[in-house]
């Protein structure tokens, strides 16, 4: 693997420090102390096989990729990250990684939408078998098992019901059984929560969120503490070649400079919009972790640092209701994807989980999901009030 830079050689650094400099030394040629956007396809080499850092092509490697997939892999406690144009091409080259024809997983009863697909309309058709578990319960899961299950796949919280499952415990279930345990930590991103110190084995991530922030680059992650899966991890990627390009890398790396403060605003300004719709009268129920009343609470505060920006709420009325309440807002923009600094709000059963329709993950149609911004927690408050009145 080329290296631009190597992460902070201090492993007890803190995430703030760590998102800030880990594998982002200041360039060697210039002194610029924000790494460069090599915007280059490939590389003078000196003689043949004579490459200068490792660099060749820049589908196997590049210098701002690089220095992204080292930031990721410090910022979560790994040893490899590898950075891709999406976070489903980064979950498509995991599972045909880890997973042969007539392999099983076991997937969350309320996982997100375009992974549903994936395993449904994609992976199955080249053998894969899958089955739903309730992961927040363990038993539930432990009964999932089959003599072939090869993964099991983690989502906490979950998109959209924001569902939290005891990592902990399932990685002690994955790894009794010789299971390979992969969790999306999109929603919590690595400020809130470490997967791998939990026991996870993969984490993944849709850097399209929270960890870009800023609603302006779509890129997906893979980070692992071992390091003979990150080979071959690193190996399918150039290999299938749905790589981050040098822009979007740097636009991921700008975003994770500022994820520290800018979850700490994402999780007080969600904290007060779901107590204030827990006391709504339109609002029937409020799933937000952060509540006590949330049957994951006690876990959630146990395995993350706070509750997260996502919010999600039923509304009395049905799906009438909820999609004129989605109409109505203003300040939050009616548009799917999440984790960006503006709100947004959207009708997940007709926007981001409609490819669960009628299955066994359709979610229910008085739904409506928040992911709250850091603007004015009073004028975000102020909208909502009159988008359901």
């Amino acid at each position: 693997m080329a290296h631009y830079a190597h992460p902070m050689s201090d492993k007890h650094q803190s995430f703030e420090t760590l998102a800030i400099h880990a594998g982002q030394e200041a360039d060697p040629a210039t002194g610029a102390v924000v790494t460069p956007i090599y915007q280059v396809s490939t590389y003078k080499q000196d003689g043949v096989g004579g490459l200068r850092g490792g660099y060749e092509y820049s589908r196997s490697a590049n210098p701002t990729r690089t220095a992204l997939e080292e930031n990721l892999a410090a910022i979560e406690g790994g040893r490899r990250g590898l950075a891709f144009a999406s976070g489903l091409a980064a979950e498509d080259c995991l599972l045909r990684t880890v997973l042969v024809p007539g392999d099983h997983v076991v997937i969350p009863d309320d996982a997100y939408g375009g992974t549903f697909r994936l395993f449904s309309k994609v992976v199955e058709t080249w053998g894969v078998q899958w089955s739903v578990a309730d992961t927040s319960d363990p038993a539930a899961v432990r009964a999932e098992l089959r003599a072939n299950t090869k993964v099991i796949w983690v989502e906490t919280p979950s998109n959209p019901l924001l569902g939290i499952t005891d990592i902990a415990a399932i990685a002690e279930i994955a790894h009794g059984a010789g299971i390979c345990l992969v969790v999306d930590n999109t929603f919590a991103s690595s400020y809130l929560q470490q997967p791998l110190t939990l026991g996870a084995d993969v984490v993944v991530h849709s850097t399209t969120k929270y960890m870009g922030g800023h609603s302006d680059v779509v890129g997906g992650a893979l980070v692992t503490g071992d390091e003979g899966l990150g080979e071959q991890l690193a190996y399918h990627q150039n290999a299938m070649g749905a790589i981050a390009g040098p822009f979007d890398a740097w636009l991921v790396m700008r975003g994770i400079k500022t994820l520290a403060v800018r979850m700490d605003r994402h999780c007080t300004n969600a904290a007060r919009v779901a107590e204030m719709l827990a006391s709504h009268p339109k609002v029937t129920q409020v799933l937000y972790p952060g509540l006590p009343s949330h049957p994951g609470h006690e876990i959630a505060a146990k395995q993350m640092k706070a509750f997260g920006g996502m919010v999600s709420f039923r509304v009395a009325g049905g799906e009438d209701a909820a999609v004129e309440v989605c109409n109505r807002a203003e300040l939050f923009t009616l548009g799917e994807s999440l984790g960006g600094v503006e709100s947004l709000i959207e009708h997940p059963g007709r926007m981001t989980h409609a490819s669960a329709a009628g299955s066994a993950l359709e979610v229910p149609s008085d739904l409506v999901r928040l992911s709250v911004g850091i603007e004015s927690v009073d004028d975000l408050l102020a909208d909502l009030s009159q988008a359901l009145s």
